[in-house]
């Protein structure tokens, strides 16, 4: 994330481009554990980390990054858009409740997170709320907070949507949206000692088959990968942000033999342990 824009408050916008005569070519690398992060771009080219997952960058894309997740900007050229930071407090304190963020489309992890792309026509009014949200963050209004809180919510309503596509895709999604929120949740809890599917269906009190059916329909990824994402997104924080061993490792996220996690690691990412964490010193 270019410089350091946030220090401390609940809620930050700023625009990219003003962001970038402070920062490092390369961007730093950011993993803030209560901050959600949205990045409106206008113009871009170049590339966007997030959680060890490359996304090609280019003009009106919004990215929409989870508290937690490592994401980093790579920038061929000066980006031009916003970038919105806004933590649970902050929702908190302006009468958002927290489960308006886990109905929502947009904030997905793990690998399920690719940008929202836009016409010039769509990114318009999108644009024009994080502007305004940006001039009542300058002002001096007594009310200025509830003012962009009103302006977020509209801003991630549209943007909502827009991702959701036809009605009778909402449809689908608001049908199997508990089942998911419950598995995600489930994941959260669990994914260090629960490694398939079935635990997390006899949790839920439903068959793996209708689970998997329910994830693949709404994300994309069967409950399998979903739980795999978890669980390697988990492993390669370890190897990049920690000197613990893979073994370490592989205790750590539940695996009762070193080799099985090696094992596991390579199927799902290509990589041994040991070669992930070589590839990307100096990230």
């Amino acid at each position: 994330m270019p410089g350091n824009p946030y220090p401390g408050e609940s809620f930050a916008v700023f625009r990219i481009e003003e962001a970038n005569k402070n920062s490092s070519p390369k961007g730093d690398i950011s993993h803030p554990r209560d901050v959600y992060t949205i990045r409106l771009l206008l113009k871009a080219r170049g590339k966007y980390v997030v959680d060890f997952y490359t996304h090609t960058l280019s003009a009106n894309q919004i990215y929409f990054i989870n508290p937690g997740q490592m994401h980093q900007l790579l920038e061929e050229e000066p980006s031009h858009g916003y970038t919105l930071l806004f933590s649970s407090r902050f929702m908190l304190e302006n009468d958002i409740p927290l489960c308006f963020m886990e109905d929502l489309n947009l904030f997905n992890d793990y690998g399920l997170c690719p940008p929202l792309k836009l016409s010039p026509a769509e990114m318009a009014p999108l644009s024009d709320y994080a502007d305004k949200m940006l001039n009542y963050l300058k002002g001096q209004e007594r009310f200025k907070f509830k003012a962009i809180a009103a302006l977020l919510e509209l801003f991630l309503i549209n943007c909502n949507a827009l991702a959701s596509g036809p009605p009778e895709k909402g449809r689908v999604r608001e049908a199997g949206g508990n089942i998911l929120k419950a598995f995600k949740k489930q994941v959260e809890e669990n994914y260090r000692q629960w490694h398939h599917a079935s635990a997390y269906a006899r949790a839920l009190n439903i068959s793996p088959d209708h689970l998997n059916r329910t994830v693949k329909a709404l994300t994309g990824k069967t409950a399998k990968e979903y739980i795999q994402s978890r669980i390697t997104t988990e492993a390669k924080r370890h190897l990049y942000f920690t000197e613990a061993s893979a073994k370490e490792i592989a205790y750590r996220l539940g695996f009762s033999n070193p080799a099985h996690f090696s094992s596991f690691f390579k199927k799902c990412t290509g990589k041994s342990p040991s070669f992930f964490r070589k590839q990307n010193i100096g990230f």
